[in-house]
């Protein structure tokens, strides 16, 4: 089945009992039993819900993985992944990561006695190094955020595995339409589904995919045991939101690669951070490990005061918190979604108050390259 077939196809398909088309909102807490203990499968919506079952089966045919599980945000789903840790452990995990990823470790897990070391993860060198004898996992986002750095999923899961370490990626930005970190040596990939997945900017949640049934029983563990899952409704949006990701993602891409040229090209744009062009870095690695470079776009125009001059006359990139939706959005990550990252922190990493992050929607791209220009000018 290829990529935009499956989308559709994947996992569970209608419903059996009355031939609907699309996968029912079972909007239940309990369900009637036959007798103590004697079920249809489903006993209480914390623990399994049919209409969360047919995502989770989507998601980890589309992630190729053993298992998949939905939660109610993203942060959900990475607490519930690092909670597989123990006090004492230690976890590798890439210096840009989100803000919300950083805060978490850094505010409630490291105040549980799991400690972390934030290192650029797109140098194998640079993982080695951090890595020391209570290290226990590999924590990567590839491409980051905001910098859209790229690291190199095989040679970490090297690194990793020869150190007994579990490999976890966030593969928000890339989705499992362009990229797939299980087939390149991963245990575990995240989402926030929220963005691409959703890709309507109408529903909060996450997503984790494991890679062994070992690692299945265990975060199942977890998810029942927290309970931070989501509605039916909101898997439901979910399911119908990922039937048009390939085209969506397809669309958004080419609208992405024009933007990042024409911002390339513009002399107030100091640098511009995109997989896609030939002078970013990773691009060589982003196109051998990924069949796409997807639709986030930074670029840093060097100081607030033009940022703000852009942020005022911009007219179709809605400036808001998320990323992955059909509109256009644009942000600045210093002051909003990386406001939680001490500010010498985020100087060091290239974070500064004159970086604009875009997240390319599917509008004609010529009226967002006008719009630019306008806002620019």
């Amino acid at each position: 089945m290829r990529p935009k077939t499956q989308v559709i196809h994947a996992g569970i398909f209608g419903d059996e009992f009355t031939g609907s088309v699309s996968v029912p909102i079972y909007q239940t807490s309990t369900y009637k039993q036959e007798a103590v203990g004697k079920t249809k499968g489903y006993d209480y919506s914390r623990s399994a819900n049919p209409t969360r079952r047919a995502l989770e089966v989507l998601i980890g045919e589309l992630e190729h993985g053993k298992a998949g599980f939905a939660f109610g945000s993203g942060m959900a789903a990475i607490s519930s992944v690092l909670m597989l840790l123990n006090s004492g452990d230690h976890i590798v995990i890439t210096d840009d990561v989100y803000g919300g990823t950083f805060r978490v470790i850094d505010k409630v897990f490291k105040r549980l006695g799991i400690t972390a070391t934030f290192t650029d993860t797109s140098k194998p060198e640079a993982i080695e190094s951090a890595i020391t004898n209570h290290t226990k996992a590999l924590y990567l986002e590839t491409p980051t955020n905001p910098l859209l750095k790229v690291t190199d999923i095989q040679k970490a899961s090297a690194i990793a595995h020869r150190h007994g370490l579990l490999l976890i990626v966030d593969n928000t930005f890339a989705t499992p339409y362009w990229q797939h970190p299980i087939d390149l040596g991963a245990d575990i990939v995240l989402h926030s589904a929220t963005k691409y997945i959703g890709g309507h900017s109408d529903v909060v949640s996450g997503l984790a995919v494991v890679a062994s049934e070992e690692l299945a029983e265990r975060l199942y563990f977890i998810q029942n045991s927290v309970g931070a899952v989501p509605g039916p409704q909101d898997v439901w949006l979910l399911l119908r939101g990922i039937k048009t990701l390939g085209l969506r993602m397809e669309q958004i891409e080419k609208n992405a690669n024009q933007i990042a040229q024409f911002l390339e090209d513009h002399p107030k744009v100091k640098k511009v951070y995109y997989p896609g062009l030939v002078s970013h870095p990773g691009h060589v690695l982003a196109a051998k490990q990924a069949s796409g470079f997807g639709g986030m776009i930074s670029f840093d125009v060097g100081d607030e005061q033009t940022v703000n001059q852009i942020l005022s006359k911009s007219r179709y990139f809605t400036l808001a918190e998320s990323l992955g939706a059909v509109e256009s959005l644009i942000s600045v990550p210093a002051k909003m979604t990386h406001a939680s990252i001490p500010k010498p922190r985020r100087d060091a990493l290239g974070i500064t108050d004159g970086l604009i992050r875009l997240s390319v929607g599917i509008e004609d791209v010529q009226d967002l390259l006008d719009d630019l220009a306008q806002a620019l000018d």
